[in-house]
């Protein structure tokens, strides 16, 4: 599908939904904070442009992307085009099914500002 000196792109043989692509680096980096910013760069530039071919193809709103490694630890990132509402979703959100879609709890406005003070500390050290 995608094949360059750095990357390639190929469908999943595993998909959520057809369409689901997965672009991985010739260069091994287990997760993906481990990638350099220029090729995470060019990762999400591929993305890009298969999220605007997969839009028209399938006819979707909506196209995820998403770094994952759950079975690999070799950063890759999944495009899927979203045929479903909960195709990239976790079960929190499907507890009541899967033909249901619920928002789970909200947090509160302390613990959002209480992870956020933390997380933003920890960017500028």
């Amino acid at each position: 599908m995608h094949e360059d000196d750095d990357i390639v792109a190929f469908l999943d043989i595993h998909p959520v939904r057809p369409g689901h692509t997965l672009i991985i680096p010739r260069a091994h980096y287990p997760w993906f904070e481990d990638l350099p910013a220029d090729l995470a760069t060019r990762i999400t530039t591929v993305a890009q442009r298969l999220a605007r071919e997969m839009k028209a193809l399938y006819g979707v709103e909506r196209v995820a992307m998403a770094y994952t490694g759950i079975h690999v630890a070799h950063a890759h990132a999944h495009v899927l085009p979203m045929h479903q509402p909960h195709d990239v979703t976790s079960a929190v959100y499907l507890r009541n099914g899967l033909d249901s879609f619920a928002m789970p709890p909200q947090a509160s406005a302390q613990e959002l500002g209480e992870t956020a003070s933390v997380l933003r500390q920890r960017l500028v050290q």
